[in-house]
């Protein structure tokens, strides 16, 4: 049976150590979180971002919009916090409504305000294994989640199941620049199982609930579970948990596992932001 990589358990030891850390700074990091429409996802997500911010010490602004916004009401909002020196860290939740073109807001906000590292040039300096002001939030939550437990990766064979500029992108990139061999696969690809039978780190971030099955991985695989899919009451991820977690050394669950990283790693990385602008 594999050990459990306890999502929960890392990010109160990281949230402990930033809120030590808030204590002895000058003043408080402070994150502006933008969201518009009117998604219950969203609400939830951006409800726990905001109560943990609060929990470890920063200051928080709100701003929402309905479906109506305007992108000239979104892009004054992003210039007026660029602006604002008491602003340390920006978050656009996404989606956003269909009428707005998202690559053109998240581009922007001040990269070095950009807390979820998706900016093109914190995504960019990534891919060209350079130091990006900030890293995607999920994929430093996951690296975090290893190192705690030992998990090299350096050598290793991992395949990302999934390509978005969200998760399986950047989690890849940074794989590779700790000099592991990576495959990506995604919706296109011909007979993953071929490229997670051997594989000794699975991160699959595909978004289909039990996708990847006892039969696709070998002994004593590592796995990390992105997916959060909702089957009636309940929330599953992308692995069926039960019967791959007889054959892997160590799995994330869903919930309590990237999720509670995820945050962690947005919370690293507002205060990593706050330090940047004030030289500390």
């Amino acid at each position: 049976m594999a050990t459990i990589l306890d999502g929960n358990k890392v990010s109160d030891l990281i949230s402990k150590n930033i809120k030590k850390e808030v204590l002895t700074l000058p003043t408080k990091p402070k994150l502006a979180v933008i969201m518009a429409g009117d998604n219950p996802s969203s609400e939830i997500y951006v409800r726990l971002k905001q109560q943990k911010a609060r929990e470890l010490g920063f200051e928080t602004e709100d701003y929402r919009f309905d479906e109506t916004v305007t992108e000239n009401e979104l892009e004054n909002l992003i210039t007026k916090l660029n602006n604002d020196s008491t602003v340390n860290a920006i978050l656009v939740q996404l989606p956003l409504p269909k009428n707005i073109d998202k690559d053109k807001i998240i581009n922007l906000i001040n990269p070095q305000k950009d807390v979820d590292g998706f900016h093109y040039e914190n995504a960019g300096k990534l891919m060209l294994n350079q130091k990006p002001y900030a890293i995607a939030c999920t994929a430093r939550g996951i690296m975090e989640l290893l190192k705690y437990y030992n998990i090299a990766v350096n050598g290793k064979s991992v395949t990302v199941i999934g390509r978005s500029s969200i998760v399986g992108t950047p989690v890849a990139r940074l794989m590779q620049n700790n000099n592991a061999t990576v495959t990506v696969c995604h919706s296109k690809t011909n007979d993953i199982k071929k490229h997670t039978k051997d594989a000794d780190i699975i991160v699959c971030a595909l978004g289909k609930p039990k996708f990847l099955k006892e039969d696709m991985v070998k002994q004593g695989v590592v796995i990390i579970d992105v997916g959060i899919n909702r089957v009636g009451n309940a929330i599953i991820g992308d692995v069926d948990f039960e019967a791959v977690s007889q054959k892997a050394s160590y799995i994330s669950p869903v919930p309590k596992g990237v999720g509670p990283m995820t945050i962690a790693g947005l919370m690293q990385n507002t205060l990593d932001l706050y330090k940047l602008q004030n030289t500390l």
